[in-house]
């Protein structure tokens, strides 16, 4: 690499590592070697099947680290009018999978660090945390980095994670939460029998919809200051009966509660029993939590980042907390959080492209929010 301020030729160079995930394709030796060209020591975290990287550059506070992931999602079905992993500019527009979630904010980071370098030692510390696992299960990615990095003194001051947050123009939005999410498996058994003698058998179609008409009678809130009101929403109901004249043995539903601040997994566990415990002398029912409700609150740390923003790019970003998950949501057991990063117009689709000029004045936002937090 032989201008590690301009993001374009490592964002180029992560692009043509096919790292699906979990596979990681060279793409996590191409960035540590980027990164120690520029005085980081980095350190490879393998676990399970997943390649991870822990880079420092600096022992002192503040500390600020930038969170990011270079697996991505497959290329689909779709016809792309590249190869998707050739990191090919057109017309002015970098075109593959991962150039805009997330090689091209990665690649964009490392520049920042880059210029900011040049100018000398930070005054205190910038480290990267980079999993290969935000895509697939995220089970020994981010959470196993963030376990190694509390036991060996490198939590930071505050993490910025380089998802694609804008919506519609570079700068307008800054997400600063992230509502939980919680996945429901219901089965509800019953008795089965003849249709023509239901005093015979127990019908657990008719106990399920009771028990999705109970659950979705009434909001779960109404939101507050920062979030939408949280949502449940079914996604399956299933019986697998091929026949019209039999009462099934069972019944099966799936569901997601997309939930803010008020509430917590553990309580919405507690509540989806009781309703179906109502309706239900018998079910199974398997719930797993992919990530809570957090919110870094407005303030110092927030102000900085918002401003830099607005200093770099003459947008002011909207503060928000909508959206899907992300690994932000285990960072902010550790450390304040906040996500930053390119439009994601194209994120995980055919043809996905980031504009170069964007990509670079993403670097130059980054290098803004460096010297802001660095200084």
């Amino acid at each position: 690499m032989t201008d590690l301020q301009d993001p374009l030729p490592l964002a180029q160079a992560l692009i043509r590592c096919a790292s699906v995930t979990p596979a990681d394709a060279g793409a996590q030796a191409v960035l540590a070697d980027a990164l120690r060209q520029l005085g980081f020591t980095t350190t490879p975290l393998r676990y399970g099947e997943i390649d991870n990287l822990f880079a420092r550059i600096g022992n002192g506070s503040p500390h600020i680290c930038f969170a990011g992931h270079t697996d991505v999602v497959p290329v689909g079905a779709a016809n792309w009018q590249t190869d998707p992993f050739a990191g090919e500019v057109r017309n002015g527009i970098l075109y593959g999978r991962g150039a805009c979630d997330m090689k091209g904010g990665i690649a964009a980071f490392v520049a920042a660090a880059a210029k900011h370098l040049a100018d000398g030692p930070p005054n205190g510390s910038i480290s990267l945390l980079i999993t290969g696992d935000e895509e697939g299960p995220a089970i020994d990615g981010t959470v196993r980095v963030l376990q190694w990095m509390q036991a060996n003194g490198q939590i930071p001051d505050f993490c910025i994670v380089g998802e694609p947050t804008c919506p519609v123009a570079l700068g307008d939005m800054v997400k600063i939460g992230r509502r939980g999410s919680l996945n429901a498996r219901l089965t509800v058994h019953g008795t089965q029998g003849h249709v023509a003698y239901p005093q015979r058998a127990d019908n657990p179609v008719h106990r399920l919809i009771r028990i999705a008409d109970a659950l979705t009678a009434a909001p779960l809130d109404a939101g507050n200051d920062w979030f939408h009101p949280s949502s449940l929403q079914f996604t399956s109901i299933d019986v697998g009966n091929p026949v019209t004249n039999v009462i099934p043995a069972s019944a099966s539903a799936m569901l997601n509660i997309r939930f803010n601040s008020d509430h917590t997994g553990a309580a919405l566990s507690a509540w989806l029993r009781a309703v179906i415990a109502q309706h239900a002398e018998r079910f199974d029912l398997d719930i797993a939590i992919s990530g809570e409700a957090f919110l870094t609150e407005p303030g110092a740390l927030v102000n900085t980042l918002r401003q830099a923003i607005v200093d770099a790019s003459g947008v002011e970003p909207k503060l928000d907390t909508g959206g899907g998950t992300s690994d932000a949501r285990f960072i902010a057991r550790y450390c304040p959080v906040a996500e930053f990063g390119l439009v994601g117009a194209t994120m995980h689709q055919a043809d996905e492209r980031v504009p170069v000029a964007e990509l670079r004045d993403l670097a130059r936002i980054y290098r803004g929010i460096l010297a802001a937090f660095l200084a």
